[in-house]
């Protein structure tokens, strides 16, 4: 996937049909996840379209998520959200303010109410996820 600031200078420059097209794209770029890991217990809660994340571990013990999500924009939207803390360790995850590394991309100004009520859950999964690993760590 490509580097969080670069798709901030990229998203800056663009209209609002190829901010659209820019979060499609980061959705597709996400790797495939396994249709398996696609239930209940990995499903973000409060989202309007279907959202499933699920943590690994690389062999350095720093996280890395698989998401998916039945609708294009959501996945580009969690696909950005990861972009915040992929390949970082649980306690660094634990420290970053993911919705402050969002702000400048407006996301509730340029998407629909129902587009981005989802964010807060994605966010406090991801940081609840890096606390339990952390505290069992």
């Amino acid at each position: 996937m490509r580097k969080f600031d670069d798709i901030y200078e990229e998203y800056d420059f663009l209209d609002a049909d190829d901010r659209y097209r820019l979060l499609i794209d980061l959705g597709r770029e996400l790797p495939e996840m396994p249709m398996a890991l696609k239930n209940d217990a990995t499903l973000v809660r409060g989202c309007s379209a279907s959202v499933w994340v699920y943590p690994t571990q690389n062999e350095d013990g720093n996280l890395n998520f698989l998401a998916d999500s039945n609708a294009s924009i959501t996945k580009g939207i969690i696909a950005l959200v990861l972009l915040t803390v992929e390949n970082k360790s649980a306690s660094e995850i634990i420290n970053i303010d993911i919705k402050e590394k969002l702000t400048p991309f407006n996301l509730t100004a340029q998407l629909s109410s129902n587009r981005t009520q989802g964010i807060p859950n994605m966010i406090a999964l991801i940081q609840e996820t890096a606390k339990r690993l952390y505290n069992s760590s």
